[in-house]
């Protein structure tokens, strides 16, 4: 009977100690001025790209494992780099404009991480929280961690967040003016 008290006892102190020494979940911050978020955006006659700034953002480890992440991209920031001049100015505008993402009313963007699942030596697949014009859906994809860099590509689908412009989910007769639903989003991170 006193072996078994002093197994309890020592069984107690066991789980207490590993609850005030548990590993802390640990938070890196993204360099903004050393990560980028890439964009491709298709049509019927052709393509663009550019890019957006990331204004802030974190990734979540425990143990080494990410666990979890979020972001807000600065959408005033958005260029287009395959055009130049007047062109360039126009796409730019096009795209900031209420046609497009509304800037001015909804300057950012933001990613919540809400599932992270490990699919293989620095792999993940990850769920999230995507908000675009103040509307919320999840999204889901790839990205892998290598030492204190990060990469994903995003396939989003503008008409579920009321990007209209230019959709055949929208309108009809767009002909050869139709601008495919579907985006890219490859994202480059430095933490």
């Amino acid at each position: 009977m006193r072996k078994l008290a002093l197994n309890v006892m020592i069984a107690f102190l066991a789980v207490g100690m590993l609850s005030f020494t548990g590993i802390e979940k640990e938070v890196k911050t993204v360099k903004t001025d050393k990560s980028k978020i890439t964009w491709k955006g298709y049509k019927m006659t052709g393509s663009h790209y550019g890019s957006v700034d990331i204004k802030s953002g974190n990734l979540v480890f425990d143990n080494d494992a990410l666990v979890g992440g979020e972001f807000v991209a600065d959408l005033t920031s958005i260029t287009s780099e395959d055009l130049e001049g007047e062109y360039k100015g126009k796409l730019e505008g096009h795209l900031k404009s209420d046609d497009f993402f509304g800037v001015e009313k909804f300057p950012t963007a933001t990613l919540v991480f809400t599932k992270v699942k490990p699919v293989g030596k620095n792999s993940y697949e990850v769920t999230g929280d995507l908000t675009v014009k103040g509307i919320t859906k999840s999204v889901t994809f790839d990205m892998a961690i290598y030492g204190s860099k990060a990469n994903a590509t995003v396939k989003i689908d503008r008409s579920a967040y009321n990007v209209k412009y230019g959709s055949a989910s929208f309108f009809d007769d767009l002909k050869d003016k139709v601008i495919y639903d579907e985006f890219d989003l490859v994202v480059d991170l430095e933490f």
